[in-house]
């Protein structure tokens, strides 16, 4: 990673979303790109296959998406050609539900395990399997507090390139490509794991 200039890299293409996508692809690592086929989703997708196809694609489904977004993302599977791995909590949602009901609310004192049962534990056995060392990822600095103060490309503590090629982007411009590229969108998306718009998941503050 030494040989790697992250900072002339966030300035020269940290708002020129394909050029990073082309760059980090490039680099002759393993990488994935990560999914949960919200709104304007299609875009990541469409940059990375298209820098590199049969990049891997990560998606943690954790049972509790609404019809629209399974239909959204079979069309988007096959409309892409993904190569898509789907990660699922290690219970079903029948089986949870059974057993301690609905999802909890975000001041339930059980919701922090509830959110590491759907999503952060599936996360960590998909970095686990896969073993990447690039990560793309669809976070937009409007989303929430925590990605405002994130770079286009950052590097964790264990290693991995994260980068966030659409950080700047706003939704008109992600409209656009979407119109510009044929590709569909989904507005029908629910996270039981945030509950609020502008609430952090956990999993980036994670990774």
């Amino acid at each position: 990673m030494k040989n790697i200039d992250i900072a002339h890299i966030n300035a020269t293409l940290g708002r020129d979303a394909q050029g990073l996508v082309n760059w980090a692809a490039g680099l002759g690592k393993t990488a994935i790109v990560t999914t949960n086929f919200r709104p304007f989703e299609a875009v990541i997708l469409h940059m990375c296959v298209r820098a590199q196809p049969g990049m891997r694609v990560i998606w943690m489904d954790n049972g509790y998406n609404t019809e629209a977004t399974y239909r959204f993302a079979d069309e988007v599977t096959r409309k892409l050609d993904l190569n898509l791995s789907i990660y699922l909590p290690r219970r079903s949602r029948a089986h949870r539900e059974a057993v301690e009901g609905p999802a909890p609310a975000l001041d339930d004192p059980r919701h922090e395990a509830f959110t590491e049962e759907v999503k952060l534990e599936p996360f960590a056995r998909a970095l686990r399997e896969t073993a990447p060392e690039v990560w793309f990822t669809a976070l937009r600095a409007t989303d929430t507090a925590v990605r405002a103060q994130m770079e286009p490309v950052s590097i964790n503590p264990d290693g991995l390139i994260k980068v966030a090629p659409l950080l700047h982007w706003s939704s008109k411009q992600l409209h656009e490509y979407l119109v510009e590229h044929g590709l569909p969108n989904n507005f029908d998306y629910v996270d039981p794991t945030k509950g609020e718009a502008n609430r952090e998941c956990g999993l980036h503050l994670s990774h």
